[in-house]
């Protein structure tokens, strides 16, 4: 796959994740693609920090409305009945508990569900945005990002960049797997076609459990 497929593939995988009635949550770049591959009879609340409830699939090229987009500046469609406010009502709804699922993307996630996802010490930092209100305000946090960043593992015993937040994150899933975070650590529960288990966990620093034929 490139990675376009592959980020294709991921967000469809975690659209599956998506329960009828919820309030959800998309972080910028991978994880708004999840939009895109919403199952059939499932009817979830895309919001975003920006402002909006009712985000719907990325529109056609002749469908763009430039003064709709996402947190990420991407265009999007608001789907009817949706509604835009400012960012203090956004953030009372983030901050209020009232997501029930937010997806977003990370530069390392380890065994204890720590995440980090905003700044690499030394590069230009553009902000931590609603991350850390999010991962501390949703109901459940799943990461969705590619395995490894230029072969090198993301899904670490320990984090190293600084942490966005501490012990969140519920599921991790990425080209190779999904993952449950759990209290004694990281239990894999799929494996994507085309993977052994010898080859997600040596591109994976932290040890997996794998209990599945």
């Amino acid at each position: 796959m490139d990675k376009f497929e592959m980020q294709d593939f991921i967000a469809r995988r975690v659209a599956r994740e998506l329960v009828d009635g919820s309030v959800v949550n998309l972080g910028i770049g991978l994880p708004t693609r999840v939009a895109n591959f919403v199952p059939g009879g499932v009817n979830v609340i895309f919001q975003s920090e920006n402002g909006f409830v009712g985000l719907g699939p990325t529109p056609a090229e002749d469908e763009i409305d430039p003064n709709i987009v996402n947190a990420g500046g991407r265009p999007v469609t608001i789907l009817p009945g949706g509604a835009f406010f400012d960012s203090a009502t956004s953030f009372g709804i983030i901050r209020g508990g009232h997501v029930d699922l937010t997806v977003l993307g990370a530069l390392q996630v380890d065994a204890r569900g720590n995440i980090a996802n905003y700044m690499i010490p030394g590069k230009m930092v553009p902000g931590m945005g609603g991350a850390m209100d999010l991962l501390s305000g949703a109901k459940r946090v799943i990461v969705a990002m590619e395995h490894t960043a230029k072969g090198a593992p993301k899904i670490l015993k320990e984090c190293n960049l600084p942490l966005t937040a501490v012990g969140c994150v519920d599921l991790i899933i990425t080209e190779m797997c999904v993952i449950k975070v759990e209290p004694d650590g990281l239990k894999l529960l799929e494996i994507s076609p085309g993977y052994t288990f010898e080859q997600v966990q040596n591109a994976t620093e932290a040890e997996l459990r794998w209990e599945n034929d």
